[in-house]
């Protein structure tokens, strides 16, 4: 057996090793925890990116189907509302499934509440050109999105001279009438914009012209 063996390894040795060991494992968890951040980011992104596709399927499959029904009538002037809409607020009769409730035609009112850093929809039953309480408690408006930064509607209906879709309008007051398109521009508050999105309504006929929002 050499000298060497017999003498072992030298404190400078192991000090050596036990600093390319400490070295060894700071690279390892630093990896790992990048690898669960990175992972972690990716779960965020695909349940933000699905919420996304949630809520805006929501929307389109029910502003698609918007029904040509009163959800009011003026008094005054015999004027039945069936769609009105401002940058932040609109208003129509759809259907909902049974599932989500008794079923048929209910007045949806979609809202931009909290400045705009929430977007709830508020459901109720309508019979008769005039909106109903259901019995019992009353249902609260649901939740679709929260932490956005602006929520932006805009509508588009017929030019006026009849030759194609007019301009777009940041309020709809032709309440008898539906617009033929509506666009709906919302931001996260992170500064991230969701998909374009313009719903052509189904039954939609109504003029453009200006309008104070």
């Amino acid at each position: 057996m050499s000298r060497r063996a017999q003498q072992g390894f030298t404190l400078m040795e192991i000090l050596l090793a036990t600093l390319l060991l400490a070295a060894g494992l700071a690279v390892g968890f630093a990896t790992l925890r990048a690898a669960t951040a990175m992972v972690h980011r990716g779960e965020v992104t695909a349940a933000r990116n699905e919420r996304i596709r949630a809520v805006q399927g929501f929307l389109r499959s029910h502003l698609a189907s918007a029904q040509v029904i009163a959800y009011a009538l003026d008094d005054q002037n015999g004027v039945a509302s069936r769609f009105s809409g401002t940058p932040t607020q609109m208003r129509f009769v759809a259907d909902i499934p049974d599932y989500l409730g008794r079923g048929g035609p209910y007045l949806h009112e979609v809202e931009a509440v909290d400045d705009g850093t929430r977007l709830q929809v508020g459901l109720v039953m309508v019979q008769a050109g005039q909106t109903i309480a259901e019995p019992g408690t009353p249902r609260p408006p649901e939740l679709l999105a929260d932490q956005l930064k602006s929520v932006r509607f805009r509508y588009r209906g017929l030019a006026e001279d009849g030759n194609g879709l007019g301009d777009w309008q940041d309020g709809w007051s032709q309440v008898e009438t539906l617009p033929v398109q509506v666009s709906i521009d919302i931001e996260a508050a992170d500064g991230t914009r969701w998909p374009d999105m313009v719903v052509t309504l189904a039954q939609g006929s109504g003029a453009s012209h200006e309008v104070t929002p």
